[in-house]
């Protein structure tokens, strides 16, 4: 089954952009919700968190301090590759575990992989056939992810700051989708995506 690997820019929609993937019956596999998965209570991966960067990332019922970790890495590159280096690998393994479910699935012979960090992390290159990217404009895209998250300006920023640029991503991609409208304009697009897919030759290989 081909793999489409689809990423983008925090607050370009993405999620909102697999969401309508899933409504056609195509599978999904989503890497932020394998790194949720794996920073659970009871997590090996959670325990692990606590050792490397210290108790205090830990709220008092044992969960994970997403906001409080977030703006410790966001403050000091070495420590967001310390624990990239610990949260990557176990991702991508339990990722290719699930695509691998997929398999067996006759139509439509593609799924979408989610992966934000798809560009920064070279992890999924060799398991890609395609990748798509939802684009939007800078400005929309800080608007969104404040609203979503409940991050600040200077904390949405930063996590741009992070990524690869818009630039690079759209030079990069096989496919780009616009997500400058609504909610129904991308799901018309990635309905147009989804019929161009299943006809190409790469799919019906």
């Amino acid at each position: 089954m081909i793999v489409i690997s689809l990423t983008g820019g925090i607050g370009s929609g993405k999620s909102e952009a697999a969401k309508q993937f899933k409504k056609l019956g195509v599978p999904v596999v989503d890497t932020d919700a394998i790194a949720h998965a794996l920073t659970a209570t009871g997590e090996p991966t959670l325990a692990e968190i606590g050792r490397t960067f210290g108790l205090e990332f830990l709220n008092a019922d044992g969960t994970l301090n997403r906001a409080k970790l977030r703006a410790h890495i966001l403050s000091d590159a070495k420590e967001r590759l310390k624990l990239e280096a610990l949260l990557h690998p176990a991702i991508h393994a339990r990722a290719v575990k699930q695509l691998t479910a997929n398999q067996n699935q006759l139509h439509p012979r593609y799924q979408v992989l989610v992966v934000p960090l798809f560009f920064e992390n070279n992890r999924y290159q060799a398991i890609t056939h395609k990748v798509l990217v939802i684009d939007c404009n800078e400005a929309l895209q800080i608007e969104r992810a404040m609203a979503r998250s409940g991050l600040s300006e200077p904390e949405v920023k930063a996590m741009m700051a992070a990524q690869v640029s818009r630039e690079t991503r759209r030079k990069l991609s096989d496919e780009v989708i616009e997500n400058n409208g609504s909610v129904e304009e991308l799901a018309t697009k990635i309905n147009e995506l989804h019929k161009k897919l299943i006809n190409t030759c790469i799919v019906n290989k």
